[in-house]
């Protein structure tokens, strides 16, 4: 039971729910990091418990492989997977093209492997992540530890001629100290405020040494699940457009209950 949730809580929640009618028994599922794939791991781990729903998981991170094995969720690594039926994730930003910025919560390398070894990536999401131009969530990028600073100017380099509308990069830190990924790389935030075109910067920042890989998601979101206090989920689709909102059963307005979680 989880108590005084906020309009974006059920947003995440109302998501999350609409995104279990995605998973099929037998399916090889990605699991997003971050707090809205949270949810989604919660919800998912209640039907495995309460209906036998027979699924194997892939975590992106090693925070969510933790939530999922706590919860009962069946795992398997990538590598034992090969390939999967569908990845529900997260976003910092999605427009109306459904290109994406990822990376607020450190795992964007695994996630983004992780989604391009799926057949379908679901996103879910609040309505406050959808935005008309990419930007204004800080781009992380995922940079290799040696000679970050000569990246980081690098990349300032690139960005002099990218159509941004700012500039600054900043390391992120945690506790004090350089943040580092599961896969042991520092991340540099770019603050853009405004990205023009995000499959040309996320091209020109790819092809730096030093740079693993950056949090635009571009062309890779096949569908985004809009979720809203009131339950009502919006959903749009890479190929068929806007498909227009139904509602899912939320619980009571004060409270979340996952069964079996």
């Amino acid at each position: 039971m989880t108590d005084n949730l906020t309009g974006s809580d059920r947003g995440k929640y109302a998501a999350s729910k609409a995104a279990l009618e995605f998973i099929k028994p037998g399916m090889k599922v990605g699991l997003g990091t971050g707090s809205t794939a949270a949810w989604f791991v919660q919800l998912l781990a209640g039907k495995v418990n309460s209906e036998g729903l027979d699924i194997v998981g892939v975590p992106t991170s090693s925070r969510t492989r933790d939530l999922a094995a706590s919860l009962g969720i069946k795992l398997t690594t990538l590598e034992d997977a090969g390939w999967l039926d569908v990845t529900v994730d997260g976003a910092d930003e999605f427009d109306a093209n459904l290109n994406l910025i990822k990376g607020g919560g450190g795992a964007l390398l695994q996630e983004k492997i992780v989604a391009s070894a799926s057949n379908q990536m679901v996103v879910i999401s609040d309505g406050s992540k959808q935005v008309d131009t990419l930007g204004a969530f800080p781009l992380p990028i995922e940079v290799v530890k040696f000679g970050w600073r000569s990246t980081e100017s690098t990349v300032e380099e690139v960005l002099e001629g990218a159509d941004v509308a700012n500039r600054r990069i900043s390391l992120r830190e945690e506790n004090g100290a350089p943040y580092v990924t599961d896969e042991g790389h520092y991340i540099l935030d770019l603050h853009l405020n405004r990205i023009g075109d995000p499959r040309g910067l996320a091209e020109a920042l790819n092809r730096i040494p030093g740079v693993v890989e950056t949090g635009l998601f571009v062309l890779m979101a096949d569908t985004v699940l809009v979720g809203y206090e009131d339950g009502n989920v919006h959903t749009y689709d890479r190929d068929r457009g806007d498909l227009g909102r139904h509602k899912v059963h939320m619980p009571s307005k004060d409270s979340l209950y996952v069964p079996g979680a």
